[in-house]
């Protein structure tokens, strides 16, 4: 499965038939969970349909809010 990574992996996200996953684990669900509400997800998933616009803005901000995550979690092992 495709991620993106930056000292650890930030997100995994994959194509199915009706939808594009998106994988940004417990803490990217939990911290943006309210805005999922037009979307079926799970604790560690979403899934964004085919048939609708890919809300790029949230995609981005939760990578950016993963990235500052790994940043510090950097940061704290040194």
């Amino acid at each position: 499965m495709p991620a993106f990574k930056q000292h650890g992996i930030l997100v995994y996200f994959a194509g199915y038939a009706k939808h594009i996953g998106f994988y940004p684990t417990g803490a990217g669900i939990e911290a943006f969970k309210h805005e999922f509400e037009n979307y079926k997800w799970s604790k560690g998933a979403v899934q964004f349909p085919l048939d609708q616009p890919l809300p790029l803005d949230l995609i981005t901000r939760i990578t950016k809010f993963k990235a500052a995550r790994d940043l510090e979690k950097k940061a704290k092992k040194k």
